[in-house]
């Protein structure tokens, strides 16, 4: 039994101390709770609603877990809930009556921006910070209230993403799809200026009201869809969302070729739209806040779904969760001092606001509440300015009932596939492709809509043509006057038409004269281009010159016509024929070279072959007269006097080869300067008609008249004309009498113009450089695109040919080009004959004269030895060669005489 007994006894001494020990911690923990100090927080959201159930539950857990981890903490918030009902007064009063009767020391919510504007100015008076976890208009930031905090994301964060996504597919106009409040319009000036950036029109705003009925959101649908944009930025609430893509895709306008961009107002949201909505945006773009993966998120998410099956976690659910954190985390480190609320002066009368008095806490909650800094749910919590800076948005695409995430959007890096990717491995050349996952498309489309087309139920464009007078050729309208119907025809319109039907899209319009009730023109050509920037024309078509002064307020598509402005003046024939023209091929100096030639050469073989040859012999005056008959003879027949020595036949050959050469130049320069003019312009520069102040003429209601003025010339020399022949009789009479010296036209007038009078006038020089024709339209129009596009297609195939042969080959085929096949020696007439192009062969045959003259003399001075060498130079020279040849001819002549004689006579002997 003692065993038994002394078993109990340690028992009962064991639980005796364990029990002693409880009551120890026991006590202690109460001590605790009594040194714990609670504070009242004021929460104001839409009591009932799903997602204000949502909100309040985060707020409930993030206390629990908040303090659960850490015990030690001496403050506890208590939260107070005041219901807002929906409405912008509602939450006002029930955040006077939090402060009034709760003495509440800051303010969770409220929900909408346009509650929160009033809870801020209430905050502000009365010194109580507000905390908002979802109301993200930028007006509210314009109140620059210390003591609001946003603890989400500002709706202009985002822009910039919807900027990247917009410019990398290249569309030039959206329409934004707004709600009618606050919350809406909040993001329009910010949205306004990023588009802006990337030169973006917006042409109309959709604003639709919260409360608007089908029939009226039908209608605003349909004015959409008359309008040529067809990529919309919708920024609402998801209710009303889900209500405009029903009525949208009812209508038509979730077809292919239509883009829809969705704000993280609807994205964040989509999880609360109906089945039925969520299949109606099929293909829809969107930006959504992007919510970093991490531990604590995954546990959270499990514990809520095992909690609260039946509801939907939201970001903004996860906001409140972490605003609740910093909110308590602020209150901890501002302690609990001077909780109080100070009095108004007693006997003043003073509003109900001011009643309420000014929080003493507030000041010291505004400083912790600035500086806390954790990682919170929804990622790193830290407020700058007042909220929260977002680096990254998600970009996601609805498909089916659900969405799918194609890309993010990141400040360093823009628009990647993955949040790792780096832009540098895209290269210069990257297309959407490189940048986000495959997309879907509304209507199920293959390819990226270009964002705008022609309605097929919209209004045609109204396409302005300038009325010509001359050269019709280019622009043409005509009226009948029977009908009173206009008639447009040109090249212009038929290359504008070929245009057109090379686009990609069906495009309907009606051709507008610029004209007056009387039939002219309503004014020049800046004038026309004018009315386009005034809204008056959609476009402008015909012989419209692209200027860097225009394009400042319309834009231009690519040239279809180059262009530039050339000057044409008279031509003259320099060559003046007279009864002395037959002189003129050679200059003077050659025909006395020549002259003095024939006497050399004459001299020279008169020289060598006088004391041998008997044809060069005889009285001085025969033997002059030999000379140059021998030497002038050579230029139309062979001389009658033969040459005996070789030199003098080898003087004698060379001479015959210069002559044949010279007497050959002579005649084609005498037959080209008798029969071809050499025509040269009067005036070869703009320089020369300034210098001498000449009248010179312009295209009226062309821009070269501005041209000119600013070139230097007086607006009394110059003179306007309309068609070419009026240009004509104004050059032919010249400014002696009443004419121009020279006109300046377009190139594309200019080539008409010498088409008619190639033969008369010349393009002399292009002295103002323009880029040429083009199709004017609106600043931003996105038909400029398409249709630079299109002028390429055009002029790049057989119908650009065939077009300007039909228009403008019939009076230039006789007619070269002035631009094209200019003059290859465009001021230089046909010059004489001079000794330089014969200086080798006048040099050749000189000096074969010296060789053989001074060959002969030193033959003949040694064959004299110095003895009376005029006399025997005058003498013939019986014992050369030719002579010796001579005598030998004439001894076998005699002697075959002798025996023709003696074989004829009879022999007498027999």
């Amino acid at each position: 039994m003692k065993p038994q007994m002394r078993d109990k006894r340690v028992f009962f001494l064991v639980l005796l101390f364990y029990i002693s020990v409880f009551l120890v911690e026991f006590g202690r923990g109460q001590r605790q709770n009594n040194r714990r100090t609670e504070v009242n927080v004021g929460a104001v959201t839409d009591v009932g609603t799903t997602y204000s159930e949502v909100a309040m539950l985060c707020v409930k857990l993030s206390l629990s877990d908040f303090y659960s981890s850490r015990p030690q903490f001496q403050t506890r918030l208590v939260v107070n809930v005041g219901d807002s009902r929906n409405d912008v007064v509602g939450a006002a009063a029930s955040a006077l009556e939090l402060i009034k009767n709760k003495q509440v020391k800051a303010i969770l919510g409220p929900w909408t921006s346009m509650q929160a504007h009033f809870l801020i100015e209430i905050g502000q008076k009365s010194q109580v910070p507000v905390v908002s976890y979802s109301a993200t208009s930028p007006f509210l930031t314009s109140l620059r209230s210390p003591y609001f905090f946003r603890a989400t994301y500002e709706d202009s964060s985002q822009v910039n993403a919807i900027k990247s996504i917009i410019k990398l597919f290249g569309w030039r106009e959206v329409v934004p799809v707004y709600i009618d409040n606050t919350f809406g319009e909040g993001i329009m000036p910010r949205l306004t200026d990023a588009l802006q950036e990337i030169n973006v029109r917006i042409p109309y705003r959709s604003v639709i009201s919260l409360n608007a009925t089908d029939d009226e959101i039908s209608v605003e649908l349909l004015k959409m869809m008359t309008m040529p944009t067809r990529v919309f930025i919708v920024h609402m609430y998801s209710s009303l969302a889900s209500r405009v893509f029903i009525k949208a895709k009812e209508i038509g306008l979730m077809r292919p070729g239509y883009v829809w961009i969705l704000t993280n107002g609807v994205t964040d949201d989509l999880s609360s739209i109906s089945e039925m909505g969520i299949e109606a945006m099929e293909g829809v773009l969107g930006v959504k806040t992007f919510i970093q993966k991490s531990k604590e998120l995954d546990q959270f998410k499990s514990r809520w779904r095992k909690r609260f099956p039946r509801k939907e976690l939201s970001v903004y659910g996860l906001w409140a969760y972490d605003a609740t954190t910093a909110l308590a985390t602020a209150i901890e480190e501002a302690g609990t001092n001077n909780l109080t609320f100070s009095e108004p002066e007693p006997g003043r009368n003073v509003s109900e606001l001011e009643a309420l008095g000014l929080s003493q806490y507030g000041p010291k909650l505004l400083q912790t509440l600035s500086q806390v800094q954790f990682k919170g749910l929804a990622g790193d919590f830290h407020f700058i300015n007042g909220q929260l800076q977002p680096s990254v948005f998600e970009i996601i695409n609805v498909v089916g009932t659900g969405e799918r995430s194609i890309g993010f959007w990141t400040e360093e890096n823009g628009l990647v596939k993955q949040l790792d990717q780096q832009p540098g491995s895209m290269g210069a050349l990257s297309t959407w492709k490189d940048h986000l996952k495959y997309i879907i498309w509304p209507g199920e489309a293959d390819s990226a809509p270009k964002g705008w087309e022609i309605p097929t139920n919209g209004k045609k464009l109204r396409i302005g043509v300038p009325k010509r007078t001359g050269y019709t050729n280019l622009v043409k309208v005509t009226r009948d006057p029977i009908t009173n119907s206009t008639s447009v025809t040109s090249f212009c319109i038929d290359f504008f038409e070929a245009v057109i039907r090379a686009m990609p899209y069906d495009v309907s319009y009606e051709f507008i004269p610029f004209e007056k009730p009387d039939g002219k023109a309503a004014g020049n050509y800046n004038d026309l281009v004018h009315q386009v920037f005034l809204g008056r024309y959609d476009a402008v078509v015909g012989d419209t010159t692209i200027l860097a002064n225009r394009s400042s307020y319309v834009d231009f598509t690519l040239p279809f016509i180059k262009s530039g402005v050339g000057m044409i003046v008279p031509m003259d024939d320099l060559v003046k024929r007279d009864h002395f023209s037959f002189l003129k091929p050679l200059s003077l100096k050659l025909w006395l070279t020549s002259f003095a030639f024939f006497f050399i050469i004459g001299f020279t073989v008169w020289v060598v072959e006088h004391r041998v040859n008997p044809d060069f012999r005889g009285p001085a005056n025969y033997q002059a007269s030999t000379i140059f008959w021998f030497a002038f003879s050579t230029m139309v027949f062979a001389p009658r006097e033969r040459v005996f020595s070789f030199g003098a036949r080898i003087l004698v050959i060379t001479w015959y080869f210069l002559v044949l050469v010279l007497t050959q130049s002579y005649t084609a320069s005498l037959a080209s300067l008798l029969t071809t003019q050499q025509l040269n312009p009067t005036i070869t520069s703009m320089s020369r008609l300034l210098e001498r102040g000449e009248r010179v003429g312009y295209q009226r209601t062309s821009f070269i008249f501005g041209k000119l003025k600013e070139a230097g010339f007086s607006p009394s020399t110059l003179v306007p004309f309309d068609t070419a022949e009026e240009c004509d009789e104004f050059l032919r009479n010249g400014p002696e009498n009443g004419g121009i010296s020279a006109a300046f036209l377009e190139i594309p007038y200019l080539r008409l113009f010498l088409g008619q009078y190639c033969n008369t006038y010349k393009m002399v020089e292009e002295p103002i450089n323009v880029d040429g024709f083009g199709f004017v339209f609106p600043i931003g129009s996105p038909l400029v695109a398409d249709v630079s596009r299109a002028i390429l297609k055009v002029a790049e195939s057989p119908k650009a040919m065939e077009l300007q042969r039909a228009w403008f080959k019939k009076k230039e085929e006789s007619c070269p080009d002035p631009v094209t096949s200019p003059d290859p020696n465009p001021y230089i007439t046909s010059r004489q004959l001079g000794v330089d192009s014969f200086r080798l062969l006048f040099i050749g045959v000189f000096v074969i004269c010296i060789i053989i003259i001074g060959k002969f003399f030193f033959c003949f001075l040694r064959k004299t030895e110095g003895n009376n060498m005029w006399e025997q130079f005058k003498k013939p020279d019986n014992d050369s060669y030719i002579n010796r040849v001579k005598k030998c001819s004439c001894s076998s002549k005699q002697q075959a005489v002798h025996n023709s004689s003696q074989a004829t006579k009879p022999d007498d002997d027999q």
